[in-house]
């Protein structure tokens, strides 16, 4: 299962890298680069923080043929995803339950404390879009007062609190992912929002 949500989180993220960098009208190297980083920009970051180097897609090309797939998948359908924002939100969404759950696993399996596992999970699942949003020049969804890693930050106690009552891990990762998802389509929905500060 953990596994599996790795594959679909990268799947993910590369498809809502590239449907950005089209909406940017950007050449398709530079739409599969935006791709590319969005979907390994955090793990990229959590292995260096937690000192796993080579990182994880240069020692296992699986990320990099889906990748590769993400982009191709987003290339040839982009005219069937007609709502492309409401394309890219879905597959943000899916990309930020999963690599959250990535990041918190990562940082247990390393001996970090919960709050420090909390904030890996969060910047895996953060991070890929942050940079996606600088290259393509918007400021990043995690400043605005959409509720973004917020999102994440309760994933993880959701994740944590299930765990002391010793739950299958896949169902364990099932129920945080569905968690995570769920809330950032309610937020959506029902228009949740953190308040802005303002400097007079």
């Amino acid at each position: 299962m953990f596994h599996l949500l790795d594959i679909i989180g990268t799947l993910a993220f590369a498809m809502s890298g590239a449907l950005t960098a089209m909406s940017k009208r950007m050449d398709p190297f530079g739409v599969y680069i935006i791709a590319f980083v969005t979907a390994v920009g955090g793990g990229t970051l959590r292995d260096i923080l937690i000192g796993r180097t080579p990182v994880g897609w240069m020692v296992d090309l699986e990320y990099v043929f889906m990748i590769s797939i993400g982009f191709v998948l987003a290339l040839l359908f982009r005219k069937r995803f007609d709502q492309l924002r409401t394309s890219l939100f879905l597959f943000d969404t899916i990309g930020l339950g999963v690599f959250t759950l990535i990041g918190l696993e990562k940082g247990i399996n390393v001996g970090l404390h919960p709050i420090i596992c909390i904030a890996l999970g969060t910047m895996t699942a953060c991070f890929g879009g942050v940079t996606r949003d600088i290259l393509c020049n918007e400021i990043p969804v995690i400043f605005r007062k959409e509720i973004y890693a917020t999102i994440c930050i309760l994933g993880g106690a959701v994740f944590f609190i299930l765990r002391r009552f010793n739950l299958d891990s896949d169902v364990l990762y099932l129920i945080t992912s569905i968690v995570i998802i769920s809330v950032r389509l309610m937020a959506v929905k029902w228009k949740w929002y953190l308040p802005t500060l303002e400097h007079k």
